[in-house]
Protein backbone atom coordinates (compact mmCIF):
# COMPACT_ATOMS: atom_id res chain seq x y z
CA UNK A 1 0.00 0.00 0.00
CA UNK A 2 1.13 3.28 -1.17
CA UNK A 3 1.17 6.54 0.36
CA UNK A 4 -0.57 9.30 -1.48
CA UNK A 5 1.22 12.86 -2.35
CA UNK A 6 0.29 15.45 -0.34
CA UNK A 7 -2.34 17.38 -1.65
CA UNK A 8 -2.62 21.37 -1.75
CA UNK A 9 -4.66 23.07 0.95
CA UNK A 10 -7.13 25.53 -0.55
CA UNK A 11 -5.60 28.58 1.36
CA UNK A 12 -2.41 27.09 -0.80
CA UNK A 13 -4.15 28.03 -3.72
CA UNK A 14 -3.66 31.26 -6.00
CA UNK A 15 -7.20 31.01 -6.92
CA UNK A 16 -10.58 29.49 -5.95
CA UNK A 17 -10.86 25.92 -7.13
CA UNK A 18 -14.49 26.65 -9.41
CA UNK A 19 -12.39 30.05 -10.77
CA UNK A 20 -9.20 28.00 -11.56
CA UNK A 21 -11.75 25.57 -13.69
CA UNK A 22 -13.51 28.00 -15.13
CA UNK A 23 -10.46 29.88 -16.14
CA UNK A 24 -9.16 26.64 -17.59
CA UNK A 25 -12.21 25.99 -19.52
CA UNK A 26 -12.66 29.48 -21.36
CA UNK A 27 -9.01 29.32 -22.33
CA UNK A 28 -9.75 25.93 -24.11
CA UNK A 29 -12.78 27.12 -25.31
CA UNK A 30 -10.88 30.60 -27.11
CA UNK A 31 -8.40 28.38 -28.18
CA UNK A 32 -10.81 26.25 -30.50
CA UNK A 33 -13.12 29.21 -31.24
CA UNK A 34 -15.99 27.59 -29.61
CA UNK A 35 -18.73 29.38 -27.04
CA UNK A 36 -20.12 27.06 -24.62
CA UNK A 37 -24.15 26.46 -24.37
CA UNK A 38 -26.01 26.84 -21.01
CA UNK A 39 -26.25 23.05 -20.07
CA UNK A 40 -21.87 22.89 -20.56
CA UNK A 41 -21.63 26.35 -18.60
CA UNK A 42 -23.63 24.81 -15.68
CA UNK A 43 -21.80 21.71 -15.74
CA UNK A 44 -18.21 23.12 -15.70
CA UNK A 45 -19.26 25.31 -12.89
CA UNK A 46 -21.03 22.64 -10.68
CA UNK A 47 -17.97 20.55 -10.73
CA UNK A 48 -15.59 23.19 -9.48
CA UNK A 49 -18.24 24.11 -6.48
CA UNK A 50 -18.14 20.24 -6.18
CA UNK A 51 -14.84 19.61 -6.12
CA UNK A 52 -14.14 22.53 -4.04
CA UNK A 53 -16.67 21.02 -1.47
CA UNK A 54 -14.72 17.96 -1.67
CA UNK A 55 -11.29 19.08 -0.64
CA UNK A 56 -12.53 20.87 1.87
CA UNK A 57 -14.27 18.12 3.77
CA UNK A 58 -17.21 19.67 3.88
CA UNK A 59 -20.20 17.44 5.24
CA UNK A 60 -23.92 18.58 5.38
CA UNK A 61 -25.85 18.76 8.22
CA UNK A 62 -28.61 18.07 6.82
CA UNK A 63 -27.64 15.58 4.18
CA UNK A 64 -24.42 14.54 2.67
CA UNK A 65 -23.12 16.21 -0.76
CA UNK A 66 -22.95 14.11 -3.47
CA UNK A 67 -20.21 11.53 -3.70
CA UNK A 68 -19.52 12.53 -7.60
CA UNK A 69 -21.55 13.99 -11.02
CA UNK A 70 -23.08 11.88 -13.61
CA UNK A 71 -23.18 14.02 -16.82
CA UNK A 72 -25.23 11.99 -19.82
CA UNK A 73 -26.64 13.04 -23.10
CA UNK A 74 -25.88 12.32 -26.88
CA UNK A 75 -22.89 11.80 -28.76
CA UNK A 76 -21.21 15.77 -29.55
CA UNK A 77 -22.61 16.93 -26.65
CA UNK A 78 -19.23 18.09 -25.24
CA UNK A 79 -19.27 15.67 -22.08
CA UNK A 80 -15.64 14.18 -22.29
CA UNK A 81 -14.64 18.21 -23.43
CA UNK A 82 -16.03 19.52 -20.02
CA UNK A 83 -15.01 16.67 -17.90
CA UNK A 84 -11.34 16.67 -19.80
CA UNK A 85 -11.10 20.56 -18.80
CA UNK A 86 -12.34 19.91 -15.48
CA UNK A 87 -9.51 17.03 -14.84
CA UNK A 88 -6.72 19.07 -16.54
CA UNK A 89 -7.21 21.93 -14.04
CA UNK A 90 -8.15 19.90 -10.45
CA UNK A 91 -5.84 20.91 -8.45
CA UNK A 92 -5.01 17.43 -7.02
CA UNK A 93 -2.17 14.93 -7.26
CA UNK A 94 -4.85 11.76 -6.56
CA UNK A 95 -6.44 12.01 -9.71
CA UNK A 96 -7.01 9.54 -12.35
CA UNK A 97 -8.73 10.11 -16.05
CA UNK A 98 -10.35 6.44 -17.36
CA UNK A 99 -12.12 5.02 -20.43
CA UNK A 100 -14.26 2.24 -19.44
CA UNK A 101 -12.70 -0.72 -21.51
CA UNK A 102 -8.94 -0.05 -20.03
CA UNK A 103 -10.38 0.76 -16.72
CA UNK A 104 -12.30 -3.10 -16.55
CA UNK A 105 -9.44 -4.77 -17.49
CA UNK A 106 -6.64 -3.00 -14.60
CA UNK A 107 -9.71 -3.72 -12.11
CA UNK A 108 -9.74 -7.54 -13.15
CA UNK A 109 -5.98 -7.38 -12.81
CA UNK A 110 -6.33 -5.80 -9.67
CA UNK A 111 -7.83 -8.67 -8.35
CA UNK A 112 -6.23 -11.54 -9.38
CA UNK A 113 -3.55 -9.89 -6.74
CA UNK A 114 -6.08 -10.45 -4.34
CA UNK A 115 -6.57 -14.30 -5.24
CA UNK A 116 -7.20 -16.61 -2.24
CA UNK A 117 -8.54 -13.99 0.04
CA UNK A 118 -12.15 -12.78 0.52
CA UNK A 119 -13.64 -10.63 -1.72
CA UNK A 120 -11.05 -9.37 -4.05
CA UNK A 121 -13.08 -6.73 -5.88
CA UNK A 122 -13.84 -4.97 -2.50
CA UNK A 123 -10.27 -5.79 -1.50
CA UNK A 124 -8.93 -3.82 -5.24
CA UNK A 125 -11.45 -1.07 -4.84
CA UNK A 126 -10.08 0.14 -1.92
CA UNK A 127 -6.65 -0.27 -2.77
CA UNK A 128 -7.47 1.58 -6.10
CA UNK A 129 -8.73 4.31 -3.43
CA UNK A 130 -5.71 4.70 -1.34
CA UNK A 131 -3.92 5.70 -4.68
CA UNK A 132 -6.98 7.85 -5.68
CA UNK A 133 -9.03 10.97 -4.71
CA UNK A 134 -10.70 11.87 -8.12
CA UNK A 135 -11.41 9.19 -10.57
CA UNK A 136 -13.13 10.66 -13.57
CA UNK A 137 -14.71 8.02 -15.43
CA UNK A 138 -15.30 8.71 -19.52
CA UNK A 139 -17.75 6.81 -21.69
CA UNK A 140 -19.58 5.12 -18.77
CA UNK A 141 -22.26 1.99 -20.12
CA UNK A 142 -22.97 -1.50 -19.06
CA UNK A 143 -24.22 -4.02 -22.04
CA UNK A 144 -22.61 -7.10 -20.14
CA UNK A 145 -23.52 -9.22 -17.09
CA UNK A 146 -19.43 -9.29 -15.90
CA UNK A 147 -19.62 -5.45 -16.36
CA UNK A 148 -22.74 -5.08 -14.37
CA UNK A 149 -21.37 -6.99 -11.36
CA UNK A 150 -17.94 -5.20 -11.39
CA UNK A 151 -19.32 -1.84 -11.82
CA UNK A 152 -21.97 -1.96 -8.96
CA UNK A 153 -19.56 -3.49 -6.63
CA UNK A 154 -17.20 -0.81 -7.15
CA UNK A 155 -19.07 1.97 -7.39
CA UNK A 156 -20.15 1.10 -3.55
CA UNK A 157 -16.95 0.67 -2.63
CA UNK A 158 -15.30 3.68 -4.29
CA UNK A 159 -18.28 5.57 -2.68
CA UNK A 160 -17.87 4.68 0.51
CA UNK A 161 -14.36 5.14 0.95
CA UNK A 162 -14.81 8.91 -0.02
CA UNK A 163 -13.53 8.40 -3.89
CA UNK A 164 -14.87 12.19 -5.78
CA UNK A 165 -16.50 10.26 -8.94
CA UNK A 166 -17.44 12.28 -12.37
CA UNK A 167 -18.77 10.14 -15.06
CA UNK A 168 -20.00 11.18 -18.84
CA UNK A 169 -22.55 8.56 -20.27
CA UNK A 170 -24.51 8.49 -23.31
CA UNK A 171 -27.34 7.29 -21.32
CA UNK A 172 -29.43 8.24 -17.98
CA UNK A 173 -28.77 6.26 -14.88
CA UNK A 174 -32.19 4.17 -15.77
CA UNK A 175 -31.09 3.37 -18.94
CA UNK A 176 -27.47 2.06 -18.75
CA UNK A 177 -28.51 -1.42 -18.84
CA UNK A 178 -31.44 -2.41 -20.40
CA UNK A 179 -30.88 -5.67 -21.40
CA UNK A 180 -33.58 -7.10 -19.24
CA UNK A 181 -31.44 -10.87 -18.70
CA UNK A 182 -29.35 -8.44 -16.24
CA UNK A 183 -30.54 -5.80 -15.31
CA UNK A 184 -31.98 -7.20 -11.89
CA UNK A 185 -28.74 -7.00 -11.27
CA UNK A 186 -27.67 -3.70 -12.08
CA UNK A 187 -30.68 -1.71 -10.39
CA UNK A 188 -28.44 -1.36 -7.00
CA UNK A 189 -26.14 0.32 -8.91
CA UNK A 190 -28.38 2.73 -10.61
CA UNK A 191 -30.08 3.21 -7.15
CA UNK A 192 -26.73 4.32 -6.18
CA UNK A 193 -26.16 6.58 -8.82
CA UNK A 194 -29.66 8.52 -8.84
CA UNK A 195 -29.90 8.39 -4.72
CA UNK A 196 -25.56 9.90 -4.46
CA UNK A 197 -24.97 11.73 -7.82
CA UNK A 198 -25.74 14.71 -8.95
CA UNK A 199 -27.47 14.00 -12.60
CA UNK A 200 -26.77 16.37 -15.33
CA UNK A 201 -28.08 15.92 -19.13
CA UNK A 202 -26.05 17.97 -21.60
CA UNK A 203 -28.25 17.51 -24.70
CA UNK A 204 -30.48 20.87 -25.80
CA UNK A 205 -26.78 22.35 -27.27
CA UNK A 206 -25.13 21.99 -30.39
CA UNK A 207 -23.55 18.52 -31.77
CA UNK A 208 -19.68 20.15 -32.01
CA UNK A 209 -18.59 16.27 -33.68
CA UNK A 210 -21.18 17.53 -36.56
CA UNK A 211 -18.45 20.62 -37.83
CA UNK A 212 -16.62 18.75 -40.40
CA UNK A 213 -13.76 20.48 -41.34
CA UNK A 214 -12.87 21.63 -37.51
CA UNK A 215 -11.84 18.22 -35.87
CA UNK A 216 -8.50 16.09 -37.04
CA UNK A 217 -9.38 13.14 -38.38
CA UNK A 218 -7.89 10.13 -36.86
CA UNK A 219 -8.02 8.16 -39.39
CA UNK A 220 -9.53 7.38 -42.78
CA UNK A 221 -12.68 5.54 -44.24
CA UNK A 222 -12.18 4.03 -47.60
CA UNK A 223 -15.22 2.52 -50.27
CA UNK A 224 -15.95 0.95 -52.32
CA UNK A 225 -12.48 -1.44 -51.51
CA UNK A 226 -12.79 -2.96 -54.97
CA UNK A 227 -12.33 0.15 -56.36
CA UNK A 228 -9.02 0.52 -55.32
CA UNK A 229 -5.84 -1.02 -57.03
CA UNK A 230 -4.51 -4.17 -55.63
CA UNK A 231 -2.05 -3.67 -52.77
CA UNK A 232 -3.57 -0.03 -51.61
CA UNK A 233 -4.17 -0.79 -48.46
CA UNK A 234 -0.41 -1.90 -47.77
CA UNK A 235 1.17 1.49 -49.57
CA UNK A 236 -1.49 3.28 -46.90
CA UNK A 237 0.66 1.33 -44.10
CA UNK A 238 3.72 2.18 -45.88
CA UNK A 239 4.58 -2.11 -45.35
CA UNK A 240 7.90 -3.01 -46.58
CA UNK A 241 9.42 -6.40 -48.09
CA UNK A 242 9.97 -6.94 -44.40
CA UNK A 243 6.41 -7.46 -43.72
CA UNK A 244 4.67 -10.52 -42.04
CA UNK A 245 1.57 -12.13 -43.64
CA UNK A 246 -0.98 -14.34 -42.52
CA UNK A 247 0.39 -14.85 -39.13
CA UNK A 248 -1.51 -16.03 -36.42
CA UNK A 249 -0.62 -13.81 -32.66
CA UNK A 250 -1.42 -15.10 -29.59
CA UNK A 251 -3.83 -12.43 -27.14
CA UNK A 252 -5.14 -13.53 -23.98
CA UNK A 253 -4.81 -17.47 -24.33
CA UNK A 254 -6.25 -17.81 -28.15
CA UNK A 255 -5.10 -17.04 -31.58
CA UNK A 256 -5.92 -14.00 -33.79
CA UNK A 257 -5.13 -13.78 -37.47
CA UNK A 258 -3.08 -10.97 -39.15
CA UNK A 259 -3.31 -10.64 -42.51
CA UNK A 260 0.13 -8.52 -42.20
CA UNK A 261 2.08 -6.92 -39.94
CA UNK A 262 5.15 -4.62 -39.68
CA UNK A 263 6.58 -2.82 -36.62
CA UNK A 264 3.82 -0.78 -35.29
CA UNK A 265 0.82 -1.26 -38.31
CA UNK A 266 -1.07 -4.05 -39.07
CA UNK A 267 -4.07 -5.15 -41.29
CA UNK A 268 -6.63 -7.34 -39.95
CA UNK A 269 -9.99 -8.67 -41.52
CA UNK A 270 -13.49 -7.42 -39.87
CA UNK A 271 -14.45 -11.09 -40.08
CA UNK A 272 -11.65 -11.93 -37.70
CA UNK A 273 -11.71 -9.37 -34.93
CA UNK A 274 -15.88 -9.23 -34.77
CA UNK A 275 -17.09 -12.80 -35.96
CA UNK A 276 -15.23 -14.48 -34.38
CA UNK A 277 -15.62 -14.52 -29.99
CA UNK A 278 -12.92 -12.03 -29.12
CA UNK A 279 -12.83 -9.31 -26.51
CA UNK A 280 -12.54 -6.10 -25.32
CA UNK A 281 -8.86 -7.43 -23.61
CA UNK A 282 -7.82 -8.42 -26.88
CA UNK A 283 -8.75 -4.66 -28.72
CA UNK A 284 -6.86 -3.24 -25.93
CA UNK A 285 -3.86 -5.62 -26.63
CA UNK A 286 -4.36 -4.49 -30.59
CA UNK A 287 -4.05 -0.84 -30.07
CA UNK A 288 -0.89 -0.98 -27.56
CA UNK A 289 1.02 -3.05 -29.66
CA UNK A 290 -0.22 -1.16 -32.86
CA UNK A 291 -0.41 2.32 -33.06
CA UNK A 292 -1.69 1.98 -37.48
CA UNK A 293 -4.44 -0.54 -38.12
CA UNK A 294 -6.73 -1.06 -41.23
CA UNK A 295 -9.41 -2.90 -41.28
CA UNK A 296 -10.89 -4.48 -44.39
CA UNK A 297 -14.48 -6.10 -45.11
CA UNK A 298 -16.39 -4.02 -43.06
CA UNK A 299 -19.96 -5.13 -43.53
CA UNK A 300 -23.15 -2.80 -43.20
CA UNK A 301 -23.53 -3.46 -39.27
CA UNK A 302 -27.55 -3.26 -39.22
CA UNK A 303 -27.57 -6.40 -40.37
CA UNK A 304 -25.01 -8.39 -38.38
CA UNK A 305 -26.07 -10.13 -35.20
CA UNK A 306 -26.03 -7.92 -32.07
CA UNK A 307 -22.81 -9.69 -30.71
CA UNK A 308 -21.02 -8.72 -33.81
CA UNK A 309 -22.12 -5.33 -33.53
CA UNK A 310 -21.20 -5.09 -30.17
CA UNK A 311 -17.45 -5.99 -30.55
CA UNK A 312 -17.35 -3.57 -33.71
CA UNK A 313 -18.59 -0.71 -30.99
CA UNK A 314 -16.41 -1.60 -28.54
CA UNK A 315 -13.39 -2.22 -31.12
CA UNK A 316 -14.10 1.63 -32.44
CA UNK A 317 -14.66 2.99 -28.78
CA UNK A 318 -11.21 1.51 -27.76
CA UNK A 319 -9.40 2.60 -30.79
CA UNK A 320 -10.45 5.80 -30.68
CA UNK A 321 -9.57 6.52 -27.18
CA UNK A 322 -6.20 4.97 -27.35
CA UNK A 323 -5.22 7.42 -30.40
CA UNK A 324 -4.65 4.42 -32.77
CA UNK A 325 -4.52 5.60 -36.61
CA UNK A 326 -7.35 3.59 -37.93
CA UNK A 327 -8.35 2.67 -42.29
CA UNK A 328 -11.53 1.03 -42.46
CA UNK A 329 -11.97 0.04 -45.91
CA UNK A 330 -15.74 -1.62 -46.73
CA UNK A 331 -17.92 -1.71 -50.47
CA UNK A 332 -20.60 0.39 -48.58
CA UNK A 333 -20.82 4.16 -47.96
CA UNK A 334 -20.60 5.20 -44.33
CA UNK A 335 -24.20 6.35 -44.74
CA UNK A 336 -25.00 2.42 -45.48
CA UNK A 337 -23.26 0.89 -42.74
CA UNK A 338 -25.84 1.65 -39.63
CA UNK A 339 -29.24 0.89 -42.27
CA UNK A 340 -31.42 -1.96 -40.38
CA UNK A 341 -31.72 -2.09 -37.10
CA UNK A 342 -27.71 -1.12 -35.74
CA UNK A 343 -26.62 -1.61 -32.13
CA UNK A 344 -28.31 1.42 -29.32
CA UNK A 345 -24.70 2.28 -28.99
CA UNK A 346 -23.96 2.58 -32.93
CA UNK A 347 -24.86 6.81 -32.65
CA UNK A 348 -21.23 6.93 -30.83
CA UNK A 349 -19.78 4.63 -33.11
CA UNK A 350 -20.85 6.76 -36.52
CA UNK A 351 -20.21 10.24 -34.65
CA UNK A 352 -16.47 8.92 -34.62
CA UNK A 353 -16.33 7.10 -37.85
CA UNK A 354 -17.31 10.56 -39.11
CA UNK A 355 -14.19 11.85 -38.24
CA UNK A 356 -12.49 9.52 -40.25
CA UNK A 357 -11.49 11.04 -43.61
CA UNK A 358 -13.61 10.01 -46.65
CA UNK A 359 -11.72 8.19 -49.65
CA UNK A 360 -13.05 6.77 -52.72
CA UNK A 361 -10.76 5.50 -55.68
CA UNK A 362 -9.84 8.52 -58.08
CA UNK A 363 -9.37 10.94 -55.31
CA UNK A 364 -5.87 10.83 -55.69
CA UNK A 365 -4.97 9.05 -52.57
Amino acid sequence: MTSREREPALDELAEPVGQRIERHFDALLDARGYRADSAQRTAIVRLGQWLESLLAGKKGWLRRPPAGLYLWGGVGRGKSFVMDAFFAAAPLNGKRRVHFHAFLQELQARMRGFAGQPDPLALAAKALAVETKLLCFDEFHVHDIGDAVLLGRLLRVLVEEGVGLVCTSNYPPEGLCPNPLYRERFKPAIALLERRFEVMNLDGGEDYRQRRGELEAWGCYCWPLSGFAEGWIERQLALTAAVERDIDVVVNHHPLRLRASEENRAWLDFDELCRRPHSSADFLWLCQRFRHLAISGVPCLGEEAIDVQQRFVNLIDIAYDAGTRLLLASEACLDDLCRGKPHMDFSRTRSRLQQLKPMQPGGGN
